[in-house]
């Protein structure tokens, strides 16, 4: 069994918000994150690079868990 730590945790949740960002933009053309911090554009800027630091760690967990 994989043996999560709390930022493992926080990134997949973070991957499932930014997929379902993709899924209502691709179908609505509606963005979640812009509507909901469109208002602080630094803080909507923080939230992708957040998702995408998240998923470099789940593939880096991905790697890690395959070799055992």
């Amino acid at each position: 069994m994989y043996k999560l730590n709390i930022i493992d945790k926080l990134s997949f949740i973070f991957i499932l918000v930014g997929a379902l960002n993709w899924g209502l933009l691709g179908l609505l053309n509606f963005n979640l994150v812009s509507f909901i911090f469109g208002a602080v554009p630094f803080l909507a800027r923080a939230i992708y690079i957040v998702v995408g630091l998240s998923a470099v760690n789940i593939i880096v967990f991905i790697m890690r868990n395959k070799k055992n």
